[in-house]
């Protein structure tokens, strides 16, 4: 199951997420299209398309992480404990 975490850019709030990804399950390439993250639309149109729609299954286990990763890489960084201490645990952040 997905964790919602917050991640702070100067003064704008983001929302993070960790773990499972639900949503990326049941409505494949339609969250990379909400979240504006362009890079993995296409990458999961042009999976979905090669695997029928299987490849789904599989992204719904790493999509959290790699767009909560490229926020990372952008500049964008833990807003709370709570959010830095998941984004530890989760291996996604070195202390």
């Amino acid at each position: 199951m997905a964790v919602e975490i917050n991640l702070q850019k100067g003064d704008l709030i983001k929302k993070g997420f960790v773990g499972f990804s639900w949503t990326t399950f049941f409505f494949g390439f339609f969250v990379p299209l909400f979240r504006g993250d362009w890079l993995w639309l296409v990458i999961m149109l042009l999976l979905g398309f090669a695997s029928c729609g299987i490849a789904n299954i599989i992204l719904a286990f790493l999509y959290n992480k790699f767009y909560t990763s490229r926020l990372l890489e952008n500049g964008w960084y833990p807003a709370d404990d709570f959010s830095r201490n998941m984004l530890i645990n989760k291996g996604i952040l070195k202390n």
